[in-house]
C-alpha cells in the first residue's frame, strides 16, 4: 500500500534520536519504480506462476541498491491475473490481483493463492485495464514497466493488442513481453511487436525450468536472522494482527521453497528499504512520519504495550529500531559474503540455456531503469 505522509507531529521535533529518523531512504517526494505483473494463469501456466511465487524476493532485490541522484526508489508491485476460466467472462477472465503498492508479504500469499483453470488469453485487454486501473505516478522520468507473460497469440481477444502498446507508450509506460515458449512461436504470436510498439523487451523463457539455486554458507544464518527480525515489529491499528499474520505466512510460504533459495532473497529483501510496512508497524511508521505513537488507542497495541505510558512509547519504539538496524546490517553483510561464492559458483558452471522469469524480468528492468538515470551498485 501506498505510504500516506502527513504533517510531522510537535513531538517529532523535540526527539532526538537521529537513528529513528535518519533512516528513511526517500525525500518528501520519493523516487519511484513502479512495475505491473500480469500473468497468464490458463491451465498450462502453472510453472509460471510457481516461479513468480518462489522469485518474487529475487526480483524486488534487483532494486535494492539502484539509486537516481543519490536516492533510492520507493518500489510498488501490482499484480494482475487474466486468461482464467474461473474469472469473470463478462470481464474478459481478468483479475486485479493487487493494485500498485508497497505491501509485499500481501502480495506474496496473493501469488500463492493463484490457481490455474482453462480459459482465453486476452493480453489487449489486460495491458488496457492496466493502464486504466492502476494509478501510474504521471511523471515521464518514473520508470513504469507492464510486464505481461503467457503462451497463446498476442493478438487474442477483441481489444486490440498492438493499440493497448502504443497507449501505453504514450503515457509512459513500457510494456515487456514475455513469451512462454520458443522464440518462434512468441515471433509467430506477435509478441515481439507488442514489446516494439511499447518501447520494451520481448523476451521467452522455460515456464517449466526449475529455479537454480546454489547453496552458500551464509544461507541459514541469514534466514535465522529473518526471523531475529519479526521481533522487532510492533504492530498498531484496528488490523494489525491480520498484517503481522500475513508476514508469518509469507515467511512460511519462502521456508517451503528454500530449495529455489526463496527465504534468503526474502530475508535479503527485509534488510532493504523496499520491505516498509508502514500501515501495521510502529517502527516504520514513525520513520515516514506517518503517526504519532502517543495517540495511538490502548486498545490497537500489543498487549505487552498497553502499559507503556503514551509519553513513554517513542523511546521503545527507538529501541526496537536500533535492534532492526543491526539485525539488518548483519543480512546485508552476510549477503556480500554470500555473493561472492555464489558468482564463484556460478563461474564454474556451464549455461543453462534458456531464462526463468526472474532473470527476463530483472535484465530487462535494471537496463531500462538505467536508461532513466539509476545507477545499480552491482
Amino acid at each position: 500500500m501506498q505510504t500516506k505522509r502527513t504533517a510531522i507531529f510537535g513531538f517529532l521535533a523535540a526527539l532526538s534520536t537521529p537513528s529513528l529518523l535518519a533512516k528513511t531512504d526517500a525525500p518528501a517526494a520519493p523516487e519511484k519504480i513502479q512495475i505491473a505483473l500480469l500473468l497468464d494463469t490458463s491451465n498450462s501456466m502453472d510453472g509460471l506462476i510457481d516461479q513468480a511465487r518462489t522469485q518474487l524476493w529475487k526480483v524486488v532485490n534487483t532494486f535494492t541498491e539502484a539509486r537516481r541522484n543519490g536516492v533510492a526508489p520507493v518500489v510498488e508491485v501490482a499484480l494482475f491475473e487474466y486468461g482464467n476460466n474461473s474469472l469473470d467472462a463478462a470481464n474478459g477472465y481478468i483479475r486485479l490481483v493487487e493494485p500498485l503498492g508497497r505491501d509485499l508479504d500481501q502480495l506474496s500469499g496473493d501469488l500463492f493463492a493463484l490457481r490455474t483453470n482453462g480459459g482465453e488469453e486476452y493480453c489487449g485487454a489486460v495491458i488496457r485495464r492496466a493502464l486504466g486501473d492502476l494509478k501510474w505516478d504521471d511523471s515521464a522520468a518514473t520508470y513504469k514497466a507492464i510486464f505481461i507473460a503467457g503462451n497463446e497469440p498476442f493478438t487474442q481477444g477483441d481489444t486490440g493488442a498492438k493499440q493497448a502498446c502504443r497507449d501505453a507508450l504514450s503515457k509512459h509506460v513500457v510494456v515487456n513481453t514475455i513469451h512462454c515458449g520458443s522464440r518462434e512461436a512468441g515471433v509467430a504470436g506477435s509478441w515481439n511487436d507488442g514489446a516494439a510498439l511499447a518501447g520494451g523487451k520481448f523476451m521467452v523463457i522455460d515456464q517449466d525450468r526449475a529455479v537454480a539455486h546454489i547453496d552458500a554458507p551464509q544461507d541459514a544464518e541469514i534466514s535465522r536472522l529473518s526471523q531475529e527480525l519479526n521481533k522487532t515489529y510492533i504492530g498498531y491499528g484496528a488490523n494489525w494482527k491480520a498484517s503481522a499474520a500475513n508476514q508469518s505466512r509469507a515467511d512460511h510460504d519462502a521456508s517451503a521453497n528454500a530449495a529455489a533459495g526463496a527465504d534468503v532473497q526474502r530475508a535479503i529483501a527485509k534488510a532493504s528499504s523496499n520491505y516498509s510496512n508502514t500501515t501495521w508497524d510502529l517502527v516504520d511508521a514513525m520513520r515516514a512520519k506517518t503517526v504519532d505513537p502517543a495517540t495511538i488507542p490502548a486498545s490497537e497495541l500489543p498487549d505487552s504495550w498497553r502499559e507503556i505510558a503514551p509519553e513513554d512509547r517513542a523511546a521503545h519504539i527507538e529501541e526496537a529500531a536500533k535492534e532492526r538496524d543491526a539485525l539488518q546490517a548483519k543480512i546485508v553483510a552476510l549477503n556480500k559474503e554470500r555473493e561472492a561464492v555464489v558468482a564463484a559458483e556460478v563461474a564454474k558452471q556451464p549455461s543453462t540455456g534458456g531464462q526463468t522469469l526472474d532473470q527476463a524480468l530483472a535484465a530487462a528492468a535494471r537496463e531500462q531503469a538505467a536508461a532513466l538515470g539509476y545507477s545499480f551498485g552491482k
